[in-house]
């Protein structure tokens, strides 16, 4: 629990870092070099996710699946940053045996972690040394906004982490929110939520908003403004 300790504080102790921080300075090697956090993602968003070990069978199937969206999350914008407890030989000749044997060439960096990274963002699962499948989303100024953590007997879902960036850069850009299961909401479909009015006034003026539709002041929806 954070109690009333400030952001500053709570970054200050060591625990794992919160969705609104900035994501901690780092140099991590990987299977293209020294790769400096957040730095040398300054201006994208940034998907770090980690998975238990090379060579196992539902972490091929995500690697696969992570390569095969990469150009649909470089059309965002955002890149794939890889990480597991393997030494930077294993994570090559992995990949060498998925384009060897599935035919799909892992085009994105992949952590060579001894630990210390995994474990200052809690990514170490209780009952062993292996690393969890976290997902941490970065956005281009370097601030965590999103952590997802999977157990390992399931695999990630892709269209899931697409549509959270998706979700995120129109949130980020029109000062709205998405509802549950955007962009298909079985209340309204895919419009977006506008921010409860802060004063009595706003939500009066919300009310005789044409662009605004609302079931009361403080649930209201409008059009998606990337139609």
């Amino acid at each position: 629990m954070v109690n009333n300790m400030s952001l500053k504080e709570y970054e200050e102790t060591g625990k794992i870092p919160l969705i609104g921080t900035m994501f901690p300075k780092m140099a991590v090697n990987t299977t293209h070099g020294l790769k400096r956090l957040p730095h040398d993602y300054k201006g994208k968003w940034l998907i770090l996710f980690s998975h238990p070990a090379d060579f196992t069978p539902v972490c091929t199937t995500e690697f696969v699946s992570f390569q095969k969206h990469h150009d649909k999350f470089a059309a965002m914008n955002t890149e794939l940053l890889g990480l597991s407890i393997d030494q930077v030989f294993s994570h090559i000749k992995w990949g060498d045996w998925i384009k060897e044997n599935l035919d799909v060439e892992i085009k994105f960096p992949i952590i060579a972690d001894h630990g210390e990274v995994a474990r200052q963002l809690g990514m170490l699962h209780a009952k062993g040394s292996n690393t969890v499948r976290a997902v941490f989303i970065m956005d281009p100024k370097g601030i965590i906004r999103s952590i997802l953590y999977y157990p390992s007997e399931l695999g990630r879902n892709m269209k899931e982490i697409l549509r959270m960036i998706k979700a995120l850069k129109v949130a980020d850009k029109h000062d709205v929110a998405m509802p549950a299961n955007w962009p298909e909401n079985e209340l309204f479909g895919d419009d977006v939520i506008v921010p409860p009015a802060g004063t009595v006034e706003k939500a009066k003026e919300r009310l005789t908003d044409e662009t605004i539709e609302c079931l009361d002041w403080w649930l209201c929806h409008k059009e998606n403004p990337e139609k």
